[in-house]
């Protein structure tokens, strides 16, 4: 069960209004920039001033916090949004709100009215660390270290492809304080981790696609942190805020996922009506006619499915089978459009003068990131069994 049930009574022109701002900013902003700034895999710093302005930074925060307070349905639709334009903006701020959903589920009273309003303006702006070069789904096989010395705690380990992991000030950072404990997730806890001496980052990880946001290795040398950042103040309980936070990032993934899906079929749709072979515009074939029928239906399908998990987030309830069900289908329905809108376009598909070449290195991302494909369809089959025994 979610810990803060959002108010699904917000008036829908106001969703319309936020949207409405976001379309301009993408077509006056972002648009005409991100074939430049993507091929040169260059962090896009003044978006990310304006999204500061837009309140994205806060989006899912509580108003209370300064935040947006905005539905985990609103800001789908957000991410779905901004992922048809450019995806990699949307993992600015994914990361970074999952680290402020751990702190406003699991932090005391103090953590939150210190670091929620500084998350909300993007005054700190940082993200998740949770991957280890030897832990990546298996998140109980991490190794990072903190061991407490009287106020405070001495961190050592190293993270790896993290998000916002350069220009982020601040991390939620998932580390053993048990190491011996059984079962292992007793032994882990999460602390809210500042840059300091001690933090540093070891290097930029070069990637195929998600250009411009930076994915970082972390290094942690002796590191020490305040007892007063552990989160909740209490050891033992970095899984559980961990996977909490996790619900929200796979909603978060399956909006891009539509995005993406979105976008190659747009692009295809437009391409199909002004290309032409053979006396006649190529939509006019029955061969590109069945490819965007099956690349519209693919979509339609994953924005139900990742409305559906955000309504549960929304209602408060449980939701990581819904939420693993949209993750895995919308990333896979990105994939499979990528494809085909490439082979739609033909030789323009695979030239770096056409996004499509693009949306084909971003979407594989998705059926990795937030926990691989595999490890949903394990998920799925498990909250199955559960909710519906012999």
């Amino acid at each position: 069960m979610t810990d803060h049930p959002r108010d699904l009574t917000a008036p829908a022109e106001d969703e319309a209004l936020i949207l409405e701002s976001i379309r301009k900013w993408l077509d006056r902003d972002v648009r005409p920039h991100v074939l430049r700034l993507e091929h040169a895999d260059e962090y896009p710093a003044e978006m990310v001033e304006q999204m500061k302005a837009l309140g994205l930074f806060g989006a899912t925060i509580p108003a209370e916090y300064g935040g947006l307070g905005l539905s985990a349905t609103t800001y789908a639709r957000i991410v779905e949004t901004i992922a048809e334009v450019w995806m990699s903006l949307t993992g600015i701020f994914n990361s970074h709100l999952i680290m402020a959903a751990c702190v406003a589920r699991h932090g005391t009273p103090e953590q939150k009215a210190f670091y929620l309003p500084r998350f909300a303006s993007g005054e700190l702006r940082g993200g998740l660390a949770l991957t280890e070069p030897d832990a990546g789904t298996d998140l109980q096989a991490i190794r990072t270290r903190a061991r407490r010395e009287g106020d405070h705690y001495l961190i050592n380990g190293t993270k790896t492809w993290i998000s916002n992991g350069i220009h982020g000030q601040c991390f939620a950072l998932l580390v053993k304080t048990d190491p011996e404990a059984e079962p292992r997730h007793r032994g882990m806890s999460m602390f809210i981790a500042r840059k300091a001496e001690g933090f540093r980052v070891g290097r930029k990880l070069e990637k195929l696609g998600y250009k411009g946001i930076d994915s970082a290795e972390l290094i942690f040398e002796d590191y020490r942190i305040p007892a007063s950042d552990l989160l909740g103040g209490e050891e033992g309980r970095g899984l559980q805020a961990a996977l909490g936070g996790l619900e929200l990032g796979r909603i978060n993934i399956a909006a891009r996922g539509c995005g993406l899906a979105s976008a190659a079929l747009m692009d295809s749709v437009r391409y199909a009506q002004i290309r032409r072979t053979f006396g006649k515009p190529i939509c006019e074939h029955q061969a590109i006619q069945l490819k965007l029928g099956e690349m519209a239906t693919r979509l339609q399908a994953a924005r139900l499915l990742t409305y559906d998990a955000a309504r549960a987030y929304d209602r408060g309830e449980r939701c990581d089978m819904e939420a693993g069900m949209a993750k895995y289908f919308a990333s896979e329905a990105a994939v499979e459009n990528a494809l085909e809108a490439m082979r739609i376009h033909g030789g323009y598909g695979y030239s770096k003068e056409y996004h499509v070449e693009r949306y084909f290195r971003d979407a594989p991302l998705m059926c990795i990131g937030e926990g691989t494909n595999e490890i949903q369809r394990i998920i799925i089959a498990r909250q199955l069994i559960e909710r519906h025994p012999a």
